[in-house]
This record gives structure tokens, C-alpha cells and sequence, in this order.
């Protein structure tokens, strides 16, 4: 659906709105660095050209009138009074975005009646959610001529999604759906939210990013996303007999590496995971900006396996798809990507190679599993921003 076919359904959905805007949001694929960033550490994301579209205008009054095309639903909420709901758990992204909006402004908002629209994967490892909260972000900021600062915007976005849907996501998701390049990846720093602009030449380099969804759903409050997250600050503890200003797996260098291995298994596995993946981060970036395709695929296959090893958060489906892809010996490298659990994968490939993935992969995948799985392949796309 394009902005003019959206913008014609508003019109249907609210005749008597005033003037209105339409904004887009990314979806996103990490490249590498996966559970580094609420650990302070490194990740390397990459916009992708799958959004969700908002149209939107201001109302004279304090209430939010929203319309899902993707869900066919409607939903009305307060801005004097904003509080989750079960009913349309999808306009908690939204609930939450314009309460932490009017908590860090200190302004009033007002009413804004929204139709939105997506084709980005729910539930794939992909932000959708993120892509809902920064658009809603955009939607806000313009129609109240707040003129907010991306990256403020980025972390409001985050904290709507840690304080209020409660899932306790680090800083990637919203930031590369914020501030995403075309054409670029961007090696973000979790913990100073300094990036810098990384060159993604898949294309000109004759290569693709190919997502493919596992059809494996997993919500992440339910899942052990926050058990993982409670397991790195466990080993954080624990490290501090050795070096006692240390406060994230991040600053873990050299000199205590050793020290990693000799705590207990599990936290020992679940340090190891974040450390060499902050290095594989690097050494990624370096491989991409000297055209070393090869080199950088090899990393995606050692993340892979560090997650599915030592931090746990793969799974069958994942593990089939990533040997599948890797089967080929023209593939660069595929991982899965995402919080894990399920959802994605992300594969490194000759352009040529795509059609392996429709004959030989994803038909070999179904008749081992059952499930259905989705091809995509994406550019590196622009961060949100008003369309019209």
C-alpha cells in the first residue's frame, strides 16, 4: 500500500478530520551484534524497506481515535488518562509513545485521529513494535511542532516499550528505525548512542540480505528474554570480584577474559556470548568497509553459533534454516537475528543464490517442520520520516 491509498482510507475511516499528515517507520535486520545492547555494547543494524505508515491529524479535543487497516480494528484512548489495554494490545506501543512524550515535553498533546498500515513481519524478529512507537513519534512530534531531536525521540521510544509494554529491549530497535541511511548499516554504541554510518554495497557488490521468517511466533514478555538479560547482570556481579568498577559486559577486555571462564556454566556461557560478539561487532565493520564480504560472513556464522551455544536463544527451526542456507557453498553466512526463539534468520548471499532459497531451502524447510516459511530480501533502507 503506498501514502495515497492510505491517505484515501482515512478519509473513509475519519470524513470530518482536518488536513492530514503521513509518516513511515522501518522495520529492521540486525547484521550482527545480537543481545550486546542492553549489555552497553556494539550492534550493527540495518533499516529495511519494509515500514509501517501512519496518516494522522490533529484533533480539537484530548482524545486518540486509531484505525488498523493489518487488523481491521479501532481503538480510543485518552491523553489525560493513558493506560495499557488488553483488549488492542497493539495500541500500547502508541499508548505508550505519547505518554513519554508528554512526560519529557511537559506539553499537553493533542488529540490526533490515525489510520496505520504495515508490511512489516509481526512477531519475525523484525521491530515491528519498534517501527510502531517511532512512527508514532514522528506523528506526534509534527503535529505538535515539538521539534524533538531523533535520537530523543529514539530513547522515549525505548522507554515506552521498557516502562510501559514491559519488555526490556536495549536501544538498537528504535534507533535504527529512527535514524537508519539508505545504504548504510550503522554501528550504534549502546552505551554513549554514538554511530557512525557503515557502507552496506550488497547490491553493488553483486550480493543480498535474505530474511527468512521461521513461522515460529514468540512474544518477548513471555519469553526468556528478560531471564537472559537478568543472567548478564548476574555474571556482571560475579566479575566484580576481579574487577570491582565494572558495570556492564561491555568493558570486559583482555586482561579479564580468563576470568569469564571460571564462573559458573551458565553465566559463564552467557558472558562469553556477549564479549566475543562485541568484538565480532568490530571486526564486522572493519570486513564491511574494506568490501570483505567473505570475512564478514564468517563472522554471521560465528554469532549463530555463540547463540545457539552459549547464550541460548535459538532454536530446531532456526538451527534447520542456517544449516540449509549454509549447505550452499557460495553463501557467505547466515544467523538468526532478533531476540531469537524464533522468528528470523539473516543470510549473507550471491544475488544469484536467492533462487536456491526458493527451490532447495525454504521447500526442504517446510517438509522437515510443517511450517510455512516467508522469503524476503531487503535494501538498506532511510530511517522515519513524514512522506507528505
Amino acid at each position: 500500500m503506498d501514502a495515497a491509498a492510505l491517505q484515501r482510507i482515512f478519509q473513509e475511516q475519519f470524513p470530518e478530520a482536518g488536513q492530514s499528515i503521513t509518516v513511515a517507520a522501518p522495520g529492521r535486520v540486525n547484521l550482527i551484534g545480537e543481545h550486546t545492547d542492553y549489555n552497553d555494547g556494539f550492534v550493527l543494524p540495518m533499516a529495511v524497506d519494509a515500514k509501517i505508515m501512519l496518516t494522522a491529524s490533529a484533533r480539537h479535543d484530548r482524545q486518540v481515535r486509531v484505525y488498523s487497516v493489518d487488523f481491521d480494528a479501532k481503538d480510543t484512548f485518552a491523553l489525560d488518562n493513558i493506560q495499557p489495554t488488553q483488549r488492542h494490545r497493539w495500541t500500547n506501543y502508541m499508548r505508550g509513545m505519547c505518554l513519554m512524550i508528554q512526560e519529557a515535553t511537559k506539553v499537553p498533546l493533542q488529540g490526533m485521529d490515525i489510520v496505520m498500515q504495515g508490511n512489516v513481519p509481526q512477531g519475525a524478529g523484525l521491530s515491528s513494535s519498534a517501527a510502531l512507537e517511532v512512527g508514532t513519534a514522528v506523528v506526534v512530534n509534527e503535529l505538535n511542532k515539538l521539534q524533538l531531536d531523533p535520537v530523543l525521540m529514539a530513547t522515549l521510544a525505548q522507554k515506552a516499550e521498557n516502562e510501559f509494554v514491559g519488555v526490556q529491549c536495549g536501544i538498537m530497535d528504535q534507533f535504527i528505525s529512527m535514524l537508519g541511511e539508505e545504504g548504510h548499516a550503522l554501528f550504534l554504541d549502546c552505551r554513549t548512542l554514538e554511530y557512525q554510518k557503515v557502507p552496506a554495497p550488497f547490491h553493488e557488490a553483486g550480493a543480498a540480505i535474505a530474511v527468512i521468517d521461521t513461522a515460529v511466533k514468540r512474544g518477548l514478555v513471555d519469553s526468556k528474554y528478560n531471564e537472559r538479560r537478568q543472567q548478564c547482570e548476574d555474571a556482571v556481579k560475579a566479575l566484580q570480584q576481579w574487577q570491582p568498577d565494572l558495570t556492564s559486559l561491555r568493558d570486559v577486555g583482555c586482561e579479564l577474559r580468563p576470568q569469564v571462564d571460571q564462573l559458573p556454566d551458565v553465566l559463564a556461557r552467557r558472558a562469553r556470548h556477549v564479549v566475543d560478539e562485541n568484538q565480532r561487532v568490530i571486526d564486522s565493520v572493519q570486513a564491511l568497509r574494506s568490501g570483505d564480504l567473505a570475512a564478514f560472513g564468517q563472522y554471521m556464522n560465528a554469532s549463530h553459533d555463540s547463540l545457539r551455544d552459549d547464550y541460548e536463544v535459538s532454536c530446531r527451526e532456526l538451527d534447520l534454516l542456517v544449516d540449509l542456507v549454509r549447505a550452499n557453498p557460495q553463501a557467505y553466512g547466515s544467523r538468526m537475528t532478533g531476540a531469537g526463539f524464533g522468528g528470523c534468520t539473516v543470510s549473507l548471499i550471491p544475488s544469484t543464490e536467492v533462487a536456491d532459497l526458493e527451490e532447495r531451502v525454504l521447500p526442504e524447510y517446510q517438509r522437515q517442520t510443517g511450517l510455512q516459511p516467508r522469503l524476503f530480501v531487503f535494501n538498506a533502507a532511510a530511517g522515519a520520516r513524514k512522506l507528505c
